[in-house]
């Protein structure tokens, strides 16, 4: 006897087909992805060059204001100005560092981005790290990634929830193709942009993560983001001291979070337009970076200072102030740039600083100042964005370091639950909420189909 067709298989039949439609576009948006991320990183390669190095060129430098002398202190002004006429003239949404704003498209506005900020995103965040802004490249290319996934949602035929879904894919890819960490980035879009967590969602998320992650292999090296010495595996006698360095972490993550918005309320005051405040940040920048020029750029190689523990304890607290100033200043100006590899900078330098003080004062209890700074590196994001899982896995995927899992895995939840407790937002969420956006705080069930 045939079967008399009804609405629940009409229904999953349905369901099937904007599930295939969802993960065709998810594998493209990963290899477009690893395209606009090479794009990203090779302009501000090529930024660098230009304001520090008076040269044509995307090779890899660092910023050196030595060979300039004291016009260096102009050029994060410059870059800054740059950004603030770009942000009135072309978009205001280009400031800020990336998370945020893409929140608050998915929560308010159905997940749909300008198309301009495809390209204004990119290339403000390339002049603001290439003239010397102390961020790193995460924030602009998941903002610039999930413009691309909204783009694809907003040319097809998609609804807001497919829409949301593609612009985690672009976000998602695009981190991945920076990072090489795809787990870490598929983590990352569950708990700040789709908020849920069911195969509907995360899986065209992990498909464009697995893309972008393969064709980064085929163009780039294959070897850790961040390098470290290997550690052994933690004893239960340590753990303590790394739950212990967790509560400072977290305690560390509401003093960073406070700051950003205290300063930034500051700039509020200040009794010019908006579009001069980038400019009046570079300056600070600029004279930072005077004093102190591993503070300028995105830093990447601070952080493996303090994971490889090669700096005296004196030298990462002071790297680690002149980066917080730096940085905090800067992002909260309104420039373009990102937060997750100066906070990981910050808890690689603290966390190094705080294992060898634990040494001096438990010298029989066997602390790693290696494993000290890896959990710093990803307590102080677990506590400043909430993004838990995010936070570890992505400290893993970038050192390779398998038994660091316990001692994060312990770390991050206490600063995370430390934050939880006496904060009521995260550095990610704090910004949209004053603007009555409320953001969700734990997964919650859809029915999205049509």
């Amino acid at each position: 006897m045939l079967k008399t067709p009804d609405k629940s298989d009409s229904s999953f039949a349905l369901r099937r087909r904007h599930q295939a439609r969802l993960c065709m576009c998810a594998v493209v948006l990963g290899a477009l992805s690893f395209v606009i991320a090479s794009f990203l990183l090779f302009s501000i390669r090529f930024f660098t060059q230009v304001f520090y190095h008076q040269m044509f060129s995307i090779q890899e430098r660092n910023p050196d204001p030595s060979a300039l002398g004291w016009i260096s202190i102009l050029i994060p002004a410059v870059g800054g100005l740059i950004v603030g006429v770009m942000a009135k003239y072309g978009s205001s949404a280009i400031r800020g560092h990336g998370i945020p704003e893409a929140m608050e498209k998915i929560l308010m506005d159905g997940s749909k981005i300008p198309f301009r900020l495809l390209f204004l995103k990119p290339i403000s965040s390339a002049i603001a790290i290439g003239s010397g802004g102390p961020f790193g490249a995460e924030g602009p290319i998941i903002a610039t990634g999930g413009t691309l996934g909204s783009l694809f949602g907003q040319i097809l035929p998609f609804n807001n929830f497919e829409r949301k879904v593609l612009l985690a894919c672009g976000a998602a890819g695009g981190m991945t193709a920076i990072f090489g960490t795809p787990l870490a980035s598929v983590l990352l879009a569950v708990e700040l942009l789709l908020f849920e967590f069911r195969a509907q969602s995360f899986v065209p998320v992990a498909l464009s993560a697995v893309v972008a992650a393969a064709t980064r292999l085929v163009f780039w090296p294959d070897k850790p983001f961040f390098s470290m010495p290997t550690f052994e595996a933690v004893m239960p006698a340590q753990l303590p001291f790394y739950l212990g360095a967790g509560l400072v972490f977290g305690i560390l993550a509401i003093l960073i979070t406070k700051s950003v918005y205290f300063i930034e309320d500051m700039f509020e005051k200040i009794p010019v337009h908006w579009m001069w405040w980038p400019a009046i940040g570079g300056l600070v920048v600029g004279l930072i970076g005077y004093i102190e020029p591993k503070s300028l750029g995105v830093g990447y190689s601070n952080i493996e200072d303090g994971l490889s523990g090669s700096l005296t304890i004196s030298a990462a607290l002071a790297l680690c102030l002149w980066k917080f100033l730096s940085w905090n200043i800067a992002l909260s100006s309104g420039t373009s740039g990102g937060t997750l590899a100066p906070l990981m900078t910050f808890g690689s330098l603290l966390g190094l600083a705080l294992g060898v003080v634990f040494q001096f004062l438990f010298p029989h209890a066997g602390i790693d100042i290696h494993v000290m700074a890896l959990i710093g590196m990803a307590a102080i994001f677990a506590g400043c964005s909430r993004a838990l899982f995010a936070s570890v896995i992505f400290a893993l995927e970038t050192t390779r370091q398998p038994l660091g899992l316990v001692p994060l895995l312990g770390a991050c939840s206490v600063s995370y639950l430390i934050s939880h407790w006496f904060m009521k937002t995260s550095i990610m969420t704090e910004k949209i909420e004053r603007r009555g956006v409320r953001v969700p705080s734990e997964y919650f069930p859809h029915d999205h189909v049509g």
